[in-house]
């Protein structure tokens, strides 16, 4: 199949068109039918807890589970390594809860999202499978290996798992000219996407008013609540997955970018050592990889499951 025009040039050429009608979702029906097209079903699991994760399934092969970070969506942070990966493994991407349509009645922190994803192997019946996860996700992916019998092997994209310290926190408020960890991660506006955005993805992305608001009314406008407390519960988990033994984890490799300014890459040369997991650093990238770096990703884990 051809690689599809990238999405922000599609977007760019029909802003004519669209300007004042919903570009983002116009992007996240593009998305689907995509998807659809390509093979790829999309499923709701109810949660024993209350609550749905939706989650998208296809190809056939060794399971592969793709994490999504904090803010995004399944398909809008892995749509083109789904394509790719889903024609050597069973790809499984969901909606992380309070995240695109997936929700729990749970309390809002780390480890719900975890038992919410082991929820979904177990109810595909899987015994043991393979797991990425970029950011957010990749806090899931490392929380998932403390149960290593149930990993085979492990990628953790731009994610310093146990190891993000109080000062790192600090830092990274600093760098990012906010007050809070949530003031970055949980904007309350359109110029609060802006400034995520920038610190995202190596080059800053024009960006008009009305597309600005809209990718806050649909991404960041719902659930507030609930991602504040999952950042502000963080550290606790931090704490609770730190200890631990870092001997006993499944193989991992590690990914990130050069120009990562949420999480540095000395977080994932620490991360690597404590590890003893190998890391391979992207050239002029920086915390966005999936979006900035989709087939050389998709080369990185399919190289890694190989091996």
């Amino acid at each position: 199949m051809k690689r599809l025009l990238p999405i922000t040039m599609m977007v760019c050429s029909l802003l004519p068109l669209l300007n004042g009608c919903e570009v983002v979702q116009w992007k996240t029906e593009h998305d689907q039918t995509v998807l659809h097209d390509d093979g790829f079903t999309k499923h709701s699991l109810a949660l024993k807890e209350g609550g749905t994760l939706t989650y998208w399934e296809g190809g056939q092969g060794e399971p592969l589970l793709l994490l999504h970070g904090f803010g995004g969506t399944a398909a809008a942070t892995w749509k083109a390594e789904m394509l790719e990966l889903s024609k050597h493994y069973h790809v499984i991407a969901p909606d992380l809860l309070w995240f695109g349509e997936s929700q729990s009645k749970a309390e809002a922190r780390l480890a719900t999202q975890t038992q919410a994803i082991w929820q979904l192997v177990d109810h595909l019946k899987l015994q043991k499978i393979n797991v990425a996860g970029i950011s957010y996700g990749g806090f899931v992916t490392y929380d998932m290996m403390t149960t290593p019998e149930r990993i085979n092997k492990a990628i953790i994209i731009a994610s310093p798992g146990p190891l993000f310290s109080d000062n790192d926190l600090a830092d990274l408020v600093k760098r990012a000219n906010v007050n809070t960890p949530e003031a970055l991660f949980v904007p309350s506006d359109s110029n609060g996407i802006r400034r995520l955005y920038d610190n995202v993805f190596v080059k800053k992305k024009p960006m008009p008013d009305f597309v600005a608001e809209q990718i806050y009314q649909g991404y960041f406008s719902q659930w507030k609540p609930e991602r504040t407390s999952l950042i502000q519960t963080l550290p606790l988990d931090r704490d609770r997955i730190q200890q631990f033994d870092p001997t006993h984890l499944p193989k991992l490799m590690l990914i990130w970018g050069e120009k990562d300014k949420i999480f540095p890459l000395s977080n994932g040369i620490k991360l690597s050592k404590y590890t003893q997991a190998p890391i391979v650093v992207i050239p002029n990238t920086a915390h966005g990889v999936t979006n900035e770096q989709p087939e050389l990703t998709t080369e990185l884990i399919s190289n890694f499951l190989q091996q």
